[in-house]
């Protein structure tokens, strides 16, 4: 996890932010090492800054994400199915 320390933090949310928008285009990003190492090294930057993370307005905004109330969060909510097809 720490390999993302030598990167700009800014830029790492800058590529959090990106493949995060697009999830629910590219499902499979889910499930790779990059997304959730990053993921992971961003939590634990912002838990150092003093950011609950487990705060989704909290986490919004040290990301650099406009943020919103959960009821306008979850309001287009689609449930992805990510079983595999064969």
């Amino acid at each position: 996890m720490t390999h993302f320390a030598h990167f700009d933090l800014e830029e790492l949310k800058v590529v959090y932010r990106a493949l995060h928008a697009h999830l629910m285009d590219h499902i499979e990003l889910m499930d790779t090492d990059f997304f959730t190492d990053l993921q992971s090294w961003l939590q634990h930057v912002a838990a150092q800054q003093g950011v609950d993370v487990s705060v989704h307005a909290d986490w919004d905004a040290w990301l650099g994400n406009e943020t919103v109330s959960c009821a306008v969060r979850i309001a287009d909510r689609v449930v992805a199915d990510v079983r595999e097809t064969r």
